[in-house]
């Protein structure tokens, strides 16, 4: 079971703060019931805040709210298109190994028939 929130894209010059604003949707959804809401769900943040902007997972991993209740949290946030295929940031923020939360860049093809998956961290 899943369950998911979004951090919309900025406004046109407004500068955003792509790990405070994943923090706070994280924070809803964890107010929203507590243990017996979140026990046994993934957290999925969907995030196309950042317009291509670096973020850092690690940093989101290690302010998580305690408890969380949630069993895992992962974030998807857009980087931008290159050649027709859409990159993304993939960050498993709930395991923090080797002080890195395990992160991803997913390429998906414009056609959505493949991708290529490559280690970050």
């Amino acid at each position: 079971m899943t369950e998911h929130v979004m951090v919309p894209l900025a406004r046109e010059g407004k500068a955003q703060d792509v790990e405070k604003l994943a923090l706070d949707q994280i924070q809803l959804k964890v107010s929203k019931g507590g243990a017996a809401y979140a026990s046994g769900k993934t957290l999925i943040v969907l995030s196309e805040a950042g317009g291509g902007a670096r973020w850092h997972p690690n940093w989101i991993a290690k302010n998580l709210p305690t408890p969380l209740h949630f069993d895992a949290v992962w974030v998807m946030s857009l980087q931008g298109v290159e050649y027709g295929s859409y990159v993304y940031g993939v960050a498993l923020l709930d395991v923090v190994s080797q002080r890195n939360a395990p992160t991803w860049s997913v390429r998906i093809q414009p056609d959505f028939e493949g991708w290529a998956v490559e280690d970050v961290q």
